[in-house]
């Protein structure tokens, strides 16, 4: 009994089909490969040779094992999309009449609330460039201008001219979808964008024949890229000497985030941010709730039992 194995010729016929009928890469092959080798061996070890033999239960402890070695969440969620697909496989092979994962869910993947900056790491976000050389006057209004609007990167740098509507204090962009988006702007973004395109955006567009389209413009005169922002983005957050790993969306999130806290509405933050659907909204909701015990457990006398 020891010695018996589980046939490995449907696994061998599996990885063939998904390397030439579905173009997969080699290094995807091979974690499907190492994703099923170690199913089979769980099936071993439990005494099981026979792909007839496999029930709903019998995956259901191979999960769990998985869990109790301290798998990640996302570790057991690949691990059940793999077995998946190979039992949907050997079925349809015929190397099996039943396919057990019919009847087991794929887990849930563990939400992450997105990190936000406080108010005072915004401002010292906000005030570290200099603002007395052309860079850092455009840097600064980059800054604020993500942060009073919510922008995505992809739209701040292809943020055109003719959709800043300053003196009516609005911009416009076009989003996810191609939809289109009023967002207004305050006084404060509003002031140093009108700074930048005054003081610094003609000195860098006197760099090039033909003027770029774009708002946010490199020294050399062209377009801003996401990679560019996201460069500068590093060396102000370092200058600032803020800890955390500081990126565009996180400006996006501290926004809404901000937003809520102080009282607006989910439906005019879903709209502000451009959400087709306000689920994805309500993840800001969890933040300002977070935080909101995290402060209330910090500063209430009488919020922690005492040992």
């Amino acid at each position: 009994m020891a010695n018996k194995k589980i046939d490995q010729e449907p696994l061998a016929e599996y990885l063939v089909h998904i390397k030439i009928e579905r173009d997969l890469a080699e290094n995807s092959v091979k974690s499907y490969q190492r994703d099923i080798q170690q199913y089979i061996q769980f099936l071993e070890e439990q005494g099981i040779y026979d792909w007839n033999k496999i029930d709903r239960y019998d995956i259901i402890l191979f999960l769990q094992k998985l869990k109790e070695q301290g798998k990640s969440d996302n570790s057991i969620i690949r691990m059940t999309s793999s077995l998946r697909q190979y039992h949907q496989f050997i079925r349809q092979e015929k190397i099996t009449k039943n396919d057990p994962m019919q009847y087991v869910e794929t887990p849930k993947k563990a939400e992450v609330l997105p990190k936000v900056l406080s108010l005072n790491e915004v401002e010292q976000l906000l005030e570290t460039p200099d603002v007395e050389t052309f860079i850092g006057l455009r840097d600064r209004a980059i800054l604020e201008v993500m942060y009073a609007s919510g922008l995505r990167i992809s739209e701040l740098v292809h943020l055109r001219m003719d959709e800043l509507h300053l003196t009516m204090g609005f911009i416009q962009t076009v989003g996810k979808g191609n939809k289109e988006r009023i967002i207004p702007i305050g006084d404060e973004a509003k002031n140093w964008l009108n700074e930048y395109l005054e003081d610094s955006r003609p000195i860098f567009a006197s760099k090039v024949s033909e003027e770029s389209p774009f708002v946010f413009l490199n020294a050399r005169g062209r377009g801003l890229t996401r990679q560019g922002v996201w460069k500068n983005l590093k060396q102000i957050v370092q200058k600032a000497g803020i800890k955390q790993n500081v990126t565009p969306h996180m400006l996006r999130h501290s926004f809404a985030t901000h937003l809520l806290e102080n009282g607006a509405d989910l439906r005019i933050v879903q709209e502000l941010l451009g959400h087709s659907d306000i689920s994805t909204t309500q993840i800001y909701t969890h933040i300002t709730k977070t935080r909101m015990r995290n402060v209330y457990e910090q500063y209430h006398p009488r919020a922690l039992k005492e040992d």
